[in-house]
Parts: C-alpha cells; sequence; structure tokens
C-alpha cells in the first residue's frame, strides 16, 4: 500500500484527535502488531503502511463513538490518505459501525487483530509481570472463554477474523501474543514520554 504522509504526520493526526492514553497506547499496540505481521506474512516492504493502517484504525472513536469508521474518511483526507488507505481503516469495523468488508489480507488481520490485541492486554495486566512476555496460549485460551473477563471485547468478531483469514482460532491467538510481546518494549518507551 502506498502511503503519501509520515509516520509523524499520522501520529500528530492521532493525537488531534485522541487524548486518553488508553486509545493512544491501543493505536500503538495494533501499529507494531500489524508491522509483525507484515513481516510474518511476506509483506516486509509493506510493514510501515500496514503499521500507520493500525495506528489510524481507531481515529475517531474517542470524539465520534456512534461514528466510529464513518468520521474517519473525513479526519484521515486531512493528511491526504488515499481511498486504498481510509478502505483498510474502515474496514476493521465490518458487521459492527462499517459495512466496508476486509478483502485484502491485511485489512483481514486488522479486522482478526484489533479486538484480540484489547483481550491479550487486559490478560497481560491481569497478569503479575503485567506483560505478554510471558504469556502462554493456554492462559490467554481461559480468559478467551471466560465471558466476564474484557466482557468489552468481542469474542465472535475475534473468531470471525479467524475464519476471514483461514485460521483455527488458537494459531490467531498464538500469533497475535508473538506480536504484541514484539512491540511491547517500544510502546511502553514511548508511552513513558
Amino acid at each position: 500500500m502506498k502511503v503519501d504522509f509520515t509516520r509523524d504526520e499520522a501520529l500528530a493526526l492521532l493525537k488531534k484527535y485522541n487524548k486518553e492514553l488508553f486509545h493512544i497506547e491501543h493505536a500503538l499496540t495494533v501499529e507494531g502488531t500489524m508491522k509483525w505481521y507484515a513481516q510474518e506474512l511476506g509483506y516486509g516492504d509493506e510493514a510501515d503502511g500496514w503499521g500507520l493502517v493500525g495506528l489510524l484504525h481507531d481515529i475517531d472513536f474517542e470524539m465520534w463513538p456512534d461514528e466510529h469508521c464513518k468520521k474517519a474518511p473525513e479526519l484521515l483526507k486531512e493528511i491526504g490518505a488515499s481511498d486504498e488507505f481510509i478502505h483498510a481503516v474502515c474496514s476493521h469495523g465490518y458487521g459492527l459501525c462499517s459495512d466496508v468488508e476486509p478483502s485484502h489480507e491485511m485489512e483481514k488481520v486488522l479486522f482478526a487483530a484489533d479486538e484480540l490485541t484489547g483481550l491479550i492486554g487486559a490478560a497481560a495486566r491481569m497478569r503479575p509481570s503485567k506483560s505478554t512476555k510471558d504469556m502462554e496460549l493456554k492462559s490467554l485460551k481461559k480468559k478467551f472463554k471466560d465471558k466476564r473477563f474484557a466482557a468489552g471485547c468481542d469474542r465472535d468478531v475475534i473468531a470471525n477474523g479467524a475464519e476471514k483469514l483461514g485460521w483455527e482460532l488458537d494459531e490467531l491467538l498464538e500469533k497475535t501474543i508473538l506480536a504484541m510481546r514484539d512491540c511491547e518494549d517500544e510502546i511502553k518507551s514511548s508511552m513513558e514520554l
């Protein structure tokens, strides 16, 4: 995916419309996760673009939760985002707040991993280490099955995302733990700035 803006411009736009640290950290987590997946799935030359889609996927959520994925195109135009980029961002809300269906593998990864990063993040915060680094698939699966844990994380979206990718749920869970583990230190240091 061709991107005609810099990460600094994307981050400035994110921070213009998102003030809560939780939302900033989520955006950075999804960015890092998407970059990891790009490398893992053979799209290494597009990793920065995948990351920027992840960084800006919730651009409109904090200020316009009722217009999520509907206000995004207007905001993304501020930095000259292409129609392809806007499609990718809006596709993560397919079936919930958007009728833009994920078609490219990158969009399917974003659809599947966005919700899952929230669940994994919540599970990590419950661990003594507060980290994904010692998280195992088995413990995440227990949290996944407990509908009361991180109840706001839609398990059906996660399972549907795995299905869209043609993966077993365990594969999606395990890969996303690895992706979050890979970017965890960088995100922690950038949140401390």
